[in-house]
C-alpha cells in the first residue's frame, strides 16, 4: 500500500464533494467510508445535489472544491455551452457505462417484442420503434439528464441506429434522475435514457422495460469524472492528488464484487441514495433486469471502475465527446480549437502522476483507437483495455 507520508503536504485539507444520487457515485461514498480520505489526510464532506446543472454550478463559483461531473461537462462548461462558464478539468475518470434507456410499459407493448430471460437487442428494438412511429404518426417525448451528457448521446446514437428522424419523430426533455420513475408513470414521458438505479426502479416498480443498456450502444463509453476547476487545481496541486489518490484506492477496490455487495446496504442509507438496497444491487454486481417478468441477465461490466483503465481521461474520449457535443455548441469550432479544448480540459499527465504513486500502469499514449474491438485487447505491454464497439449509424 501507498505511503501517504511521502506525498507534498496538502495545501487544504477540509473538501466539499459534489455528486448525484446515483450508484456509480459508489466510488466516493467507499473513499469516505473506507477512511481512505482520511488515509491521505483529508476531511472531506460529501454532498449531494439534484441535477447536474446544479452540480456543475456549484463547482464553477466555488461553493464546492470538487464533483462527480458527466463526462462532456469540463469541454462545453470551458466553453460557456449550455449555462455558466468555468474553466474545468479532470485528471481521473470515475467509471465506464452505468446507463440504460426505458420505455413505459404502454409503448413497450405497442411494439411487440419477446426477449424472455435475454437482454433486448438494440437494433431490432430501434427498428421496430421505427415502424410503430410510421404506422401511428405518434410523436414521443423522451428524457436525458444534460444536454451535455453521454445519455443524450447515447439515445440519440440508438435512436439514429433504428433509422429514426429525431427531429420529426422525437422530443427531448432534460430531467434530473430522480424524477424520471415519476414523470414516467405519470406520463410525461414515454422513456428516458438514465444512469442506474433510476432504471432498476422503474423495472421493479414494473412502469417500464429496459429496452438497451448504455454498454449495448457504446461497450465501456465514458460516463462520469472527477472534476475541479483550473484555478482550484492551480492552487491546490497537492491535495488535488491526494484526492485522486483516495479514490482510485476506491475504484481498485471495487474491482471485487463481494466489496460491492458490501457497500449496497451503506449506499441505500437517507444521507447516501435512500433508496432499498435490492435496487442497487442488480447494476452493480452486473444481475441486471430488463422487464419485470424476466430473470436477470449476466452483465459484468454494466458498471466499470478499475478494469479496462478505466480512470485513465483518454483524449480521444475527449475528441469523441466533443463530435458529438458541437450540433450543441451553438457555433463552429476549428480543429486547433478543439485541440486546445481537449489538451485543457482532460489531463491524463494528472492520471498518471497519481498511478506512480500507488505502483500502477497507466497508457503512454493519450489517445486510442475507438471503436474498433469486440473484446478485450492489448493497447501496449501490461495494458488490457476493454471492448469499445458502437452502434452503427445509418
Amino acid at each position: 500500500m501507498s505511503d501517504p507520508k511521502r506525498l507534498a503536504q496538502a495545501e487544504i485539507t477540509q473538501l466539499s464533494l459534489g455528486y448525484m444520487r446515483l450508484s456509480d457515485a459508489a466510488p466516493l461514498i467507499l473513499a469516505q467510508e473506507a477512511g481512505l480520505f482520511s488515509r491521505y489526510g483529508l476531511d472531506v464532506t460529501l454532498k449531494r445535489e439534484v441535477s447536474w446543472a446544479n452540480l456543475r454550478d456549484k463547482l464553477v463559483v466555488g461553493e464546492l472544491d470538487a464533483a462527480q461531473l458527466l463526462a462532456p461537462l469540463p469541454l462545453s462548461t470551458t466553453l460557456g455551452a449550455g449555462g455558466l462558464r468555468g474553466k474545468l478539468l479532470t485528471g481521473l475518470a470515475l467509471g465506464l457505462n452505468g446507463n440504460a434507456i426505458t420505455l413505459s410499459n404502454r409503448l413497450w407493448d405497442a411494439l411487440h417484442l419477446q426477449f424472455p430471460n435475454r437482454a433486448p437487442d438494440p437494433l431490432q428494438v430501434a427498428a421496430r420503434l421505427r415502424e410503430h412511429l410510421l404506422s401511428t404518426g405518434e410523436a414521443l417525448t423522451l428524457a436525458t439528464v444534460h444536454p451535455f451528457s453521454m445519455h443524450t448521446f447515447l439515445l440519440q446514437r440508438w435512436l439514429r441506429a433504428g433509422g429514426i428522424d429525431i427531429d420529426q419523430h422525437i422530443r427531448l426533455l432534460v430531467l434530473p434522475p430522480e424524477q424520471m420513475c415519476d414523470s414516467l408513470a405519470r406520463g410525461i414521458i414515454d422513456g428516458f435514457c438514465v444512469g442506474e438505479p433510476w432504471s432498476t426502479v422503474a423495472v421493479e416498480q414494473g412502469i417500464g422495460v429496459v429496452a438497451s443498456s448504455g454498454y449495448q450502444i457504446w461497450n465501456n463509453a465514458p460516463e462520469k469524472v472527477l472534476g475541479v476547476t483550473e484555478q482550484w487545481h492551480d492552487s491546490h496541486p497537492a491535495t488535488h492528488l491526494r484526492l485522486r489518490l483516495a479514490i482510485m484506492e476506491a475504484c481498485r477496490l471495487l474491482v471485487d464484487n463481494e466489496q460491492r455487495r458490501t457497500l449496497a446496504p451503506v449506499m441505500s442509507q437517507p444521507h447516501y441514495l435512500g433508496l432499498p438496497e435490492k435496487l442497487i444491487l442488480p447494476s452493480l454486481i452486473g444481475q441486471y433486469r430488463f422487464n419485470k417478468h424476466d430473470k436477470p441477465i449476466a452483465m459484468p461490466d454494466f458498471h466499470v471502475f478499475w478494469k479496462y483503465q478505466a480512470g485513465f481521461p483518454w483524449r480521444s474520449h475527449a475528441q469523441a465527446l466533443l463530435a458529438m457535443s458541437e450540433s450543441l455548441l451553438g457555433k463552429p469550432l476549428s480543429q486547433e480549437e478543439k485541440r486546445a479544448l481537449v489538451q485543457q480540459t482532460w489531463r491524463p499527465d494528472l492520471y498518471r502522476e497519481a498511478a506512480r504513486f500507488l505502483g500502477e500502469a497507466s497508457p503512454g499514449s493519450d489517445y486510442k483507437p475507438e471503436g474498433l474491438h469486440d473484446g478485450r485487447w492489448e493497447f501496449e505491454k501490461g495494458i488490457v483495455l476493454g471492448a469499445d464497439r458502437q452502434l452503427p449509424q445509418p
